[in-house]
């Protein structure tokens, strides 16, 4: 089955996504980056349950459904605000359970904290819900670690929203754009939905970066994100969206770190909310598994390519 395209009629339906995490879980900081602190900080300064809430309102006022990439520590310690995300019919992913670099694991132990995240985020929910996305921290699946699709499969999980295809200080993967097909290390196939990236800027300063997720939204005009949205939307790809609690928080705490971190991790928080009402105005959003569905094949179609069907999705170039 070849890529879907989007009706003539029809705009395009992008991707809406949510990496569900607390303001420390910011990846090699000094200052956060022990996990025994953390509870510490949770109870002093947790910002996880207030912008999460405003993340959910926004949506409803928009009527925008997205994926809630949890992780497992949060549902572990806010399960009524999983609870609240499902009952409000978002799609539950998971982010793993502590917030590590997958390639700095090794397959037992990454095995292990995914079986741990879908433990919590499930028990969170209070049912026993079905959970086909997993994002990794940093989008830190790499060349070489592979071997984590193979392992998601083996848990359950149907697709994969983890490659990142530019270059990034955590992660980074040359793959195709837009939603295709991948084949893991044991010949399985996987559906895949990278980050979405686009030329951006003028003149020498044009470059080939991320527009739609993080620190990269929060640091953009609204004129330069739109941009990159109709750059992808010209070539037939839905842009993928991906934000954290603390991108809208002007009052997150503040923790030593080198200078560029604390921009990118700071700066433009104020702005996160009107951009993306801007965008949620503008354009049609759906959850990172209805978009894979509407463009690699009908919903059964997505489930049976992760579990190695013979009829396999392949994506045309």
């Amino acid at each position: 089955m070849r890529l879907l395209p989007a009706a003539a009629d029809q705009p395009l339906t992008h991707a809406l996504s949510f990496d569900i995490e607390d303001w420390f879980h910011i990846v090699e900081v000094k200052a956060v980056e022990d996990p025994a602190t953390w509870p510490e900080l949770s109870a002093e300064r947790s910002l996880v349950e207030r912008y999460t809430d405003k993340i959910l309102s926004i949506c409803d006022a928009h009527k925008a459904r997205a994926t809630f990439f949890v992780l497992g520590w949060i549902a572990e310690r806010h399960p009524a605000l999983v609870r609240r995300i499902a009952d409000a019919g978002h799609e539950l992913g998971t982010h793993s359970f502590w917030h590590r670099k997958v390639y700095e694991l090794t397959p037992e132990v990454f095995r292990e904290d995914i079986a741990d995240s879908l433990g919590a985020i499930r028990a969170g929910a209070g049912r026993d819900i079905e959970i086909k996305g997993f994002r990794a921290p940093s989008f830190s699946i790499t060349p070489g670690t592979e071997w984590a699709f193979d392992e998601l499969l083996d848990l359950g999980i149907t697709y994969d929203a983890s490659l990142f295809p530019a270059t990034r200080g955590h992660g980074g993967y040359a793959c195709e754009q837009g939603a295709h097909v991948l084949r893991t290390p044991r010949g399985r196939e996987m559906p895949e939905l990278p980050m979405s990236v686009a030329p951006v800027g003028v003149g020498p300063l044009r470059k080939r970066m991320c527009y739609s997720g993080g620190g990269y939204l929060r640091l953009l005009p609204i004129g330069m994100i739109e941009r990159g949205l109709a750059h992808e939307a010209r070539a037939g790809r839905p842009t993928v969206v991906y934000l954290h609690p603390r991108d809208f928080a002007p009052d997150c705490p503040r923790v030593p770190m080198p200078p560029h971190r604390a921009f990118k991790c700071y700066v433009g928080t104020a702005s996160a909310e009107g951009k993306l009402r801007a965008l949620l105005s503008r354009h049609r959003w759906a959850p990172c598994a209805d978009v894979l569905a509407e463009r690699l094949g009908a919903p059964r179609e997505l489930g049976d390519a992760g579990r190695g069907a013979s009829a396999a999705v392949r994506v045309s170039r």
